[in-house]
This record gives C-alpha cells, sequence and structure tokens, in this order.
C-alpha cells in the first residue's frame, strides 16, 4: 500500500516539475533583457527535481535500486528545501497582483521582461503555485520514505557502538 501513495505521490512530483519547466522555461525564452536570479532559480529546481525523480521513481518500484538506503530520503529533504525556497522567494518577488493592472506589470522585475508582461505574469504565478504543489507532495513524500526508512532497518540514530553487547548483556 505505501508503494503504491509513493509511486502516486512521485507521478504529482513529475507533473509539477515538468509544469514548472515548461512554465520558466517560456519565461526564459520570452525574455528581452535578461531573468532576474529567482526565474534562474526555478528552473534549477526543476531540473534538480527532475534528475532526482529519474531516481526516485526507481526506488518507489524497487527499492533495491538504492545503494545507500538513507539517499532516497535526502534528495527528498533537499527538493522539500528547494522547493520551499522557491515557492517563499518567487512569492515575494511578485508581491502578487492582479495581471492586468499595468503598473503592476510595469513595477515588477519579475515580469517585466518581456514583450506580453501580462502573460508572462500569469505564467509567473503559476510556477508560484505549482512550487507550493510540489513542495507539498515532496514533503508527504519525505515522511512517507522517512516512515520507510525506519521501518525498514535503517539506522536513524547514528552514535559510534557499532556491535557488541547490549548493557542488557554484560
Amino acid at each position: 500500500m505505501a508503494n503504491i501513495i509513493q509511486m502516486g505521490l512521485r507521478g504529482m512530483q513529475f507533473l509539477w516539475t515538468l509544469l514548472i519547466m515548461a512554465l520558466v522555461g517560456n519565461m526564459i525564452h520570452d525574455a528581452t533583457a535578461g531573468n532576474p536570479s529567482i526565474v534562474n532559480y526555478c528552473m534549477f529546481v526543476a531540473v534538480f527535481s527532475m534528475f532526482c525523480l529519474i531516481f526516485l521513481i526507481a526506488v518507489a518500484v524497487n527499492e533495491d535500486l538504492s545503494p545507500i538506503p538513507l539517499l532516497p530520503l535526502g534528495l527528498d529533504v533537499l527538493n522539500v528545501i528547494f522547493f520551499l525556497v522557491g515557492g517563499i522567494a518567487l512569492a515575494a518577488d511578485l508581491r502578487v497582483h492582479s495581471c492586468g493592472n499595468l503598473g503592476y506589470l510595469k513595477s515588477n522585475g519579475v515580469v517585466n521582461g518581456s514583450n506580453n508582461p501580462g502573460r508572462r505574469c500569469h505564467e509567473a504565478q503559476a510556477v508560484c503555485a505549482f512550487l507550493w504543489f510540489g513542495f507539498a507532495t515532496y514533503a508527504a513524500s519525505m515522511v512517507m520514505t522517512g516512515l520507510g526508512a525506519r521501518g525498514g532497518g535503517a539506522n536513524l540514530r547514528g552514535g559510534i557502538r557499532r556491535g557488541g553487547p547490549a548493557m542488557s548483556q554484560v
């Protein structure tokens, strides 16, 4: 049952990542005077997520493909952080207003870099929403992966003791 839920989450992560990549790629393509760093960061988040998903989807199908048991958890944690930071930073830079407000379109650095700032505004707002959806699915997947690693025998506690009798056996 957990693998079915994990595969569903990975499928949604792939969808959000693909949509973010497509929209940000279009924003970059339509730029007339360069892009703000947040647009480039959003593309980094999408590319990093897509590379991670190649491995994470394979591990969701067959857990034995992971050379390190905690690697899927680490990748989920990184994606949670990257999506969270991207969602916060893009929302802060957009200062979301109506895309029909010409004063907003001319004053906002994220949307004012194209011959069609209204369309770029809608694309940036959609990217912001998809970053938050991706954050939610990666957070849920991180919890599922963490619970699976904990139940699967991975040592999440660390420590230096690597064997020998326990105190109750001395």
